[in-house]
């Protein structure tokens, strides 16, 4: 009777061992969708932020500073001076000299 119970225990943990590798295969298959969704924006994340720089550096060029009026180019000396010309934080501080998008809009913006 011993060898049919220890028979018996042994096809249970083959059961349970061919159960936690379908799960673990099913994981495998999501940690592959995963990482492959990832490496995809991680490549369109660079993409855009490569065209973005691109944008940037066609809108401040220095022929743009050319055009600009008398009093724009006084609102972006004082930008360049490390203050807010925007009209939601006109003349506070810009901490680290962080870009601020109003200003920019303020100064370049059409």
């Amino acid at each position: 009777m011993e060898k049919t119970k220890l028979y018996d225990e042994l096809v249970e943990v083959e059961k349970n061992l061919q159960a936690m590798l379908n799960q673990v295969s099913e994981m495998k298959n999501v940690v592959d969708n995963v990482l492959e969704k990832n490496l995809n924006l991680e490549l369109e994340n660079q993409h855009l932020r490569d065209r973005l720089e691109k944008l940037e550096r066609e809108f401040f060029s220095d022929d743009s500073k050319q055009e600009l009026s008398k009093s724009r180019l006084n609102l972006e000396k004082l930008y360049e001076q490390g203050f807010h010309v925007c009209k939601d934080f006109y003349g506070s501080r810009r901490e680290n000299h962080e870009e601020c998008v109003f200003c920019s809009h303020m100064i370049y913006g059409k």
